[in-house]
Order: C-alpha cells, then structure tokens, then sequence
C-alpha cells in the first residue's frame, strides 16, 4: 500500500540533481529575507548561496556549468547588494 507513492516519489527525484536543491536553497534565501527588508542580508545570502554554486563539483550538478556560471553572477550581485543597503 505505501510501495506506490514511495515509487512515485522515486521516480521524480531520479530526474533532480544537486543544482535543482541549490536553485531551491536560493529561492528559499531570498523568500526568507524579504520580511526584513534588509539589502545587507540579502547581499550576505547572495554571495553565501553564490559561493555555494562556485564550490560545488560540476559532476554533482548534472554536469552542467549553468549553475556555475550562476553562482559567480550571485557572488558578484552579493556584495553590491551589501554595499548598497543601509
């Protein structure tokens, strides 16, 4: 009775990779620091996620480099996000 959603659930994370759970921990870093309306801590989380693109193995993200390419667009937004903010 459980085997059928277990086999679902299966078959569609066999599709995801490490670079979808980094667009994900992006868009989950961004929804998170929209209530505080801090430009500081969203040039922090920009340039941490950022970073986090950039040092992950290429292998792991499906080897494409689009998500490292992502990444040091993010590492270079971050910083002028904190500079910037009040």
């Amino acid at each position: 009775m459980i085997e059928v959603p277990l086999q679902t659930i299966d078959n569609i994370m066999l599709e995801l990779h490490m670079g979808h759970a980094l667009i994900g921990l992006l868009v989950l870093a961004i929804l998170g620091t929209l209530p505080l309306k801090s430009m500081k801590i969203m040039g922090l989380n920009l340039m941490l996620v950022g970073s986090l693109f950039v040092l992950t193995p290429v292998s792991t993200t499906g080897d494409m480099v689009i998500f490292r390419l992502i990444g040091v667009a993010l590492v270079m937004i971050g910083p002028m996000l904190y500079f910037i903010g009040r």
